[in-house]
């Protein structure tokens, strides 16, 4: 046969350019996830896509067997979670020196697949809530070659010290078995989309180590490091590292006292720089075995505690600047969330340099609220319960319904993450209200129990929080979704005639209510009006499908839109003017 290059190179080029596209494909597919930024939001990406982790983690012992694993996961599933934080367990991993089993590592990621969920994998190694609780029997009798850190008055404790080589090389070993493993069964699937390095680290009784080796780097001079990342990046440091630093002239060398002053927060910066130092090194293991991205966590420094009353020097906002010089692997630090305020919490964890992310939070009715407020107002990675297993996986339950919402509105969110079109909401008995504003539009958003015909708003029953995101698709276009909250729309001028106190539960004016009466008449140049308003769903592809038209009663006549306590749903209004 006489060979043809003409015709060969013809059909050369069709076959590439027909498998050139999949080959494209296959290579964004085949990468591991990872963040990426859009406009001032960090998103997460899975497979090609923007991912908003819709999870819950598992409470401490509930991952420790296979059949619990297998008990759980399916649950998991019917209450809407995307993704389940799953505690590794270092004495379970690595129960005899060098003997390592992964059992339960592997139980879980195929229990995941079974059930259409990601993993975020929480490596308890040597520290669980400070203690080295979850460190093999054989390390813990060890306690010359594995040494304990020590309080001020020479009491050992049952927290590994982060000073010892010997501790971090074994706790460093079993994570990067643990990494390899994770490697070899799931660099394909991408179950596993994040990963914790330790839990909640932080000292505790004291702000820190008293150990020879902790007190001799104490009275040594501040590292180079430190002092030359504080230099460099002194007009963006975070407020409470300029104040601490300030107060002792920004000192560029000295030991840890000359330069930050005589107290317990130097002691907590010094232990801080320890702690992130050693995290580093787990980071850089698992970036050099399976690069998918990592973050640590914080058990809150409330309630007026003072360090080493609360877990001190762990990955707290106030220390931020310590942990990104020590440990620039890591990509987030994250709040775990038990006290009141929680919307001064996470405000203190979307900074600059830090994405949210929610690792772990109370478990509540609330938590379908929080979480609704979180991605709207912070273009948050993702929110997580605490002990998730144990809520509810009924229909009605708020969380179940919350996050079918969630997961609709992924599509939509994700696509609008950092372009300053999206505000969240949250509202309980104190915080009432809050005012948007969108040019000469104002968004007044309250609480649905601020409206008078709910008897639960004045019967002495516990308000329930409400939250909402608000999205603006195009000038006089929103989406607004979420549970308990109300909205009236307004223009620059326009006066509220009546107030929601003076009317009835037929929307009428009480006998003897009062309007409010404008001093000089209308101000206003036009009035906002709602048109239509549609309940929708939303689509794989971001798309709106239409369910229903709300009219009359449930827009007031046109007077505001809202979502009753106790519902969850999607909302679609078009605004319109009138003179």
């Amino acid at each position: 046969m006489k060979y043809n290059k003409s015709l060969f190179k013809k059909k050369t080029i069709l076959v590439l350019f027909l498998i050139l596209p999949f080959v494209g494909i296959t290579k964004v597919y085949s990468q591991l996830p990872y963040l990426r930024k859009q406009g001032t939001a960090t998103q997460l990406m899975v497979d090609g896509n923007p991912f908003l982790i819709i999870g819950g983690e598992l409470g401490n012992s509930s991952a420790s067997s296979v059949e619990d694993i297998e008990r759980i996961f399916p649950k998991l599933q019917r209450m809407g979670l995307n993704t389940v934080l799953v505690p590794a367990y270092w004495d379970l991993v690595e129960p005899t020196e060098g003997n390592f089993d992964l059992t339960l590592i592997d139980k879980v990621i195929l229990q995941a697949r079974a059930n259409n969920l990601k993993v975020i994998f929480l490596w308890f190694g040597a520290w669980k809530n400070s203690m080295s609780c979850y460190a093999p029997l054989w390390f813990k009798k060890d306690d010359k070659k594995y040494p304990r850190a020590y309080t001020k008055m020479g009491k050992p404790l049952e927290i590994a010290s982060s000073f010892s080589d010997n501790v971090c090389q074994a706790d460093n070993r079993a994570f990067g078995r643990f990494m390899k493993h994770i490697a070899a069964v799931d660099s394909k699937e991408h179950t596993v989309v994040m990963v914790q390095i330790e839990n909640e680290i932080g000292m505790l009784e004291d702000a820190r180590d008293y150990s020879k080796e902790a007190n001799a780097l104490f009275n040594a001079p501040v590292p180079d490091a430190l002092m030359s990342y504080l230099n460099k990046n002194k007009k963006a440091l975070h407020p409470w590292m300029t104040e601490k630093w300030g107060k002792q002239g920004y000192k560029t060398k000295g030991n840890w006292q000359e330069v930050f002053g005589n107290d317990l927060y130097t002691d907590e910066i010094f232990m801080a720089w320890s702690y992130a130092q050693y995290v580093e090194r787990l980071a850089q293991t698992a970036r050099s075995i399976h690069h998918v991205p990592l973050y640590v966590n914080a058990a809150m420094n409330s309630r007026g505690r003072k360090p080493g009353e609360y877990p001190s020097a762990g990955p707290l906002a106030h220390l931020i600047d310590v942990w990104r010089c020590g440990a620039p692997g890591i990509d987030i630090l994250a709040p775990d969330l038990y006290d009141k305020g929680f919307v001064d919490w996470v405000a203190q964890y979307k900074l600059r340099n830090n994405p949210l992310f929610i690792p772990e939070i109370r478990l509540s009715n609330n938590n379908g609220a929080q979480a609704f407020y979180v991605f709207g107002e912070h273009d948050a990675i993702g929110y997580c319960p605490f002990s998730i297993e144990n809520g509810s996986d009924a229909p009605e339950a708020p969380t179940v319904q919350a996050y079918a919402r969630l997961r609709e509105l992924m599509p939509l969110l994700t696509k609008h993450q950092g372009k300053g079109v999206m505000n969240g909401l949250h509202f309980d008995a104190e915080n009432k209200e809050r005012i948007l504003t969108y040019n000469d539009l104002s968004l007044i958003c309250r609480h649905y129990f601020t409206l008078p015909w709910d008897p639960r708003a004045t019967d002495g029953s516990q308000w329930p929080e409400g939250g909402g995101i608000v999205l603006k698709l195009a000038k006089d276009e929103y989406i607004v979704a979420g549970s308990g909250i109300v909205i009236e729309f307004r223009k620059a001028g326009e006066n509220e005639l009546i107030e929601a106190k003076d009317l009835g539960e037929d929307g009428f004016v009480n006998a003897g209510g009062k309007a409010r009466k404008q001093e000089s008449g209308w101000k206003g140049t036009s009035r906002a009006g709602i048109g239509p308003v549609d309940e929708v769903k939303v689509n794989a592809d971001g798309a709106l499908s239409y369910v229903r038209r709300l009219n009359g009663d449930q827009t007031h006549q046109g007077r505001h839109i809202r979502i009753p306590v106790g519902e969850f749903s999607i909302l679609r209004v078009r605004l319109y003017e009138y003179k």
